[in-house]
């Protein structure tokens, strides 16, 4: 199993592909499976805003389009023209989309250009999920 710091790394990879013309903040997510495996995505932005994607459900789609439903860990980076400087958190609507297939103890990772590396929770970042009524 990839470490936080080893997730991290991959999603800064990632980060390289995005297509941000309009924003010109890429953003790099990896998400890693239960079993291991690593899907990368990057946020890839269209002149009709609401046709682009984020990175972070660009990795899920990916990942639930080949088979996989359970999570584990997702890293994510971000920054202006590339380049990293502070945490880059999720939106709203990639935390509502991960909460379909991760449980309590699913865990979200980012960093700053310092290096520092900070953890948290789906709990954290989206208390009140909307979830099956």
């Amino acid at each position: 199993m990839l470490s936080g710091e080893e997730l991290l790394l991959k999603a800064k990879e990632a980060m390289a592909g995005a297509y941000a013309p309009y924003s010109n903040f890429f953003v790099g997510a990896a998400l890693l499976s239960k079993d291991g495996s690593v899907y990368t995505g990057c946020n890839i932005e269209n002149a009709a805003f609401g046709a682009g994607i984020c990175a972070e459900r660009t990795a899920l789609f990916k990942a639930v389009s080949e088979g996989h439903k359970d999570f584990v860990a997702i890293a994510i980076v971000g920054g202006r023209n590339g380049v990293i400087e502070d945490f880059c958190y999720p939106c709203g609507i990639c935390r509502q989309a991960l909460s379909e297939f991760v449980d309590i103890s699913f865990k979200f990772y980012f960093t700053n250009d310092k290096g520092d590396i900070i953890s948290m929770g789906l709990d954290d970042l989206l208390p009140h999920a909307f979830d099956e009524f």
